[in-house]
């Protein structure tokens, strides 16, 4: 009954809650709603916890927060007034968070905690459709902001006994991530890119994997997709938690003709 562990977009900004013109059009984000409504039914069992490391919280140390009732933070601008209005009520869970930092530190890896930390987007758009009954307690865990991929998957490895105990562990990004460029209606940079990194993922030979993750920047089109990595470094959380475990691209879907993928490692 071992979870597995996820890499998933989170859309852009409150996504499920607006209409947009082309390139993306009234239905672009439907697929990817559709995926994750999916999530918790797709599971060996429903998880006692989700551990979710979110690309929209970067910390000098890796920082797990401990807060008990998480607020909300509304981390996006000059949306709708809906759009401020939506709320997730999951609990928090001091417990797991302590288990979370021990396993951390553990390994060696300085970690710290913070009793205000709510959800951002990049947790509560996404969970809004995957749990919408916001019943499982929700961990989250900040990226280290010097974005060294080498450290994120050994993040993820320190996080893998989480895994036996009935708690998912999600990494919320975008295996695209250009705002310059998402509304051009382009598409031949994002598939360059995305197929490289569905091969890389599903790679069978997980040192191999990984150690092509670190490199990711040198593969095609890398900085046309990413510019800056934060929405990617999730993808090396999970792959490191995923320990042995080969990936699978569990979505491959288009927004505005971008090449968007979700992975599942287990």
């Amino acid at each position: 009954m071992r979870q597995p562990t996820l890499y998933i977009s989170h859309g852009g900004g409150p996504c499920f809650w607006m209409r947009f013109p082309p390139p993306i059009g009234e239905h672009g984000f439907d697929g990817l709603r559709d995926y994750l409504a999916g999530i918790i039914p797709s599971l060996p069992q429903p998880p006692k916890a989700i551990v979710v490391i979110s690309a929209h919280w970067e910390e000098e140390n890796v920082t797990v927060g401990i807060a008990a009732k998480p607020e909300m933070i509304f981390d996006y601008y000059g949306f709708p007034e809906h759009t401020y209005q939506l709320s997730y009520p999951a609990p928090g869970s001091p417990e797991i968070a302590a288990q979370v930092q021990n396993l951390l530190e553990k390994a060696g890896i300085k970690t710290v905690t913070d009793t205000k930390r709510g959800f951002d987007h990049g947790v509560f758009v996404p969970f809004l459709i995957m749990e919408p009954s916001a019943s499982i307690p929700v961990v989250t865990l900040s990226l280290r902001h010097d974005l060294d991929p080498a450290a994120h998957i050994a993040i993820g490895a320190a996080l893998e006994p989480l895994r036996d105990d009935n708690i998912l562990i999600i990494g919320s990004g975008s295996s695209y991530h250009n705002l310059r460029a998402f509304f051009d209606g382009k598409e031949a940079h994002s598939r360059l890119f995305d197929d490289w990194l569905a091969q890389t993922a599903t790679n069978a030979d997980i040192d191999q994997r990984n150690a092509q993750l670190t490199q990711w920047a040198k593969a095609p089109a890398a900085r046309d997709c990413h510019p800056r990595e934060e929405h990617l470094l999730p993808l090396m959380v999970a792959a490191g938690a995923a320990g042995r475990d080969v990936g699978r691209q569990s979505l491959a879907t288009e927004i505005g003709n971008k090449a968007i993928s979700c992975f599942r490692f287990g």
